[in-house]
């Protein structure tokens, strides 16, 4: 399987405050089909990216704006779905009002493309419908904004809550091999061994 990063900055807005981001989209797949994980900001650079691949899905890891304000072009470009989970639905309806998802994610869900399957893992705290996406052929996560080099994704903002986050992720991403590969939605990559070491820090600092 095949991971390609795209790089894309634009403005993240909730809760009445504007600020510039970079994001990282991520496509994954293999020289016939893909997987689109976050359209961030410009769909254009991801198109040239996907190069004419057949494009299985476009998936949100959650609902923030910067991470699906690109989905809707982005679809209609490539023919595909967007899949959301459904508990982030208010964050998508702020952006999109007159068109709802194609599809929802879940728990436990699987995806398959390129010949690799795979796991939907919900992992609410950042929004309540965050999801990171677990390709166990590989050993790679791609942790959206739930889990970065560093710590968890932020809590400070409406929808999110600290203890959740923290939850999400010892429960259901440091039961991964420590080696895992964790490719976050925003930044460098880490592995799910470096940030299970800081458990106690965040605990410590409490967000």
């Amino acid at each position: 399987m095949k991971i390609e990063l795209v790089l894309t900055s634009g403005i993240f807005s909730l809760d009445g405050e504007d600020f510039e981001v970079e994001n990282n989209v991520w496509i994954v797949g293999d020289e016939r089909e893909v997987l689109v994980i976050d359209a961030a900001h410009d769909h254009r650079p991801i198109v040239e990216a996907v190069a004419g691949r057949s494009t299985v899905a476009i998936v949100a890891t959650h609902g923030h704006n910067d991470h699906i304000n690109a989905a809707q072009a982005l679809a209609e470009v490539l023919s595909a779905p967007i899949l959301l989970h459904p508990d982030d639905l208010m964050l998508w309806n702020e952006v999109y009002p007159d068109r709802s998802p194609d599809g929802y994610l879940a728990n436990g869900m699987k995806l398959s493309v390129g010949g690799a399957s795979i796991e939907v893992i919900h992992t609410p705290g950042h929004t309540p419908g965050g999801c990171c996406l677990y390709v166990v052929s590989e050993g790679v996560l791609f942790s959206g904004d739930t889990l970065f080099k560093g710590g968890p994704g932020a809590t400070g903002r409406r929808f999110s809550d600290f203890a959740t986050i923290v939850a999400s992720i010892s429960d259901r991403l440091f039961v991964l091999p420590n080696a895992t590969r964790t490719l976050p939605g925003h930044g460098a990559e880490t592995t799910i061994g470096a940030e299970a070491s800081q458990l106690s820090n965040w605990l410590a600092r409490g967000g």
